[in-house]
């Protein structure tokens, strides 16, 4: 027997005097309220209402154990609005900077769809879950980098060296400051005869846009990044670099959740594909 729905209707026909209008109260059939009653009853082992007398009027064992009844059915609906609250609590994670507010939004509202509402930031903090960079071939994430321009892609960074001190320069941008990408494009950089100052890490996303828009120099970054700065990618035809990304520093069953059923919204927020 459920215990609390039995409650529940024994407490909607004593508060209207009616099987009808209570079973409607509680948005079931009249037959079922009645059944529910009589389940109770046969578990406490007394009646609870005496059907004798076309008033519906309670038993004195009814009335006794009214109040009780209500307290359940309060504590009930107290512990689904607090279950509901508990669902709706923000789960706060912080993502990279580079992730662009469209598509955060929708990785937002697919979360919600999942039951997470998540509350996005892209500043760190000790102990906050976060999508933090790692290296590829451990990554739950991975996105491809290339270099982008405003003329024609260059997929071989060899074309790049230049012995007159004047050569097209590639910026690597904050996200990519990592050993697993700056370290190899310096070393690939280096065994093709780009000189030092040819690759170079600028202080922020902008100030590296700034420099592969205004003049014929190259920024590495995403098929993503360079689509929405209106420059024109190709991958690195020498090297294969990407970044990668998982989840860290949270409860495990949340960041699980993000991994398997949030893959898709987070994969096109850190601009790779899904």
């Amino acid at each position: 027997m459920d215990l609390v729905a039995a409650s529940r209707a024994f407490v909607a026909v004593a508060r209207h005097a009616s099987f009808t209008v209570g079973a409607a109260a509680i948005r079931v059939p009249q037959s079922v309220a009645s059944r529910r009653i009589s389940a109770l009853e046969a578990h406490f082992g007394g009646e609870l209402v005496d059907r004798t007398s076309r008033a519906l009027t309670l038993t004195s064992f009814g009335a006794d154990l009214l109040p009780a009844a209500r307290r359940l059915v309060q504590l009930a609906d107290a512990l689904e609005d607090d279950a509901a609250r508990a669902r709706r609590r923000p789960f706060l994670l912080v993502v990279p900077p580079i992730c662009p507010p469209r598509e955060l939004a929708l990785l937002a509202a697919a979360a919600r769809a999942e039951g997470l509402y998540l509350e996005l930031e892209t500043e760190r903090r000790e102990g906050v879950p976060a999508i933090v960079p790692v290296p590829p071939d451990v990554a739950t994430w991975r996105v491809p980098l290339g270099l982008a321009a405003t003329g024609d892609p260059v997929t071989h960074v060899e074309t790049l060296r230049d012995r007159e001190g004047t050569g097209r320069r590639i910026w690597i941008q904050p996200e990519d400051d990592v050993p697993h990408v700056r370290d190899r494009l310096t070393r690939l950089g280096a065994s093709v005869g780009l000189r030092p100052a040819q690759i170079v890490v600028a202080a922020s996303l902008v100030a590296a846009a700034a420099e592969a828009l205004s003049t014929e120099d190259l920024l590495l970054c995403s098929a993503a990044q360079a689509t929405d700065l209106g420059l024109r990618w190709g991958r690195i035809a020498e090297l294969e670099l990407a970044r990668g990304y998982d989840a860290a520093s949270g409860p495990r069953a949340e960041l699980d959740r993000i991994r398997r059923r949030l893959h898709a919204p987070m994969a096109r927020a850190l601009g790779g594909s899904v």
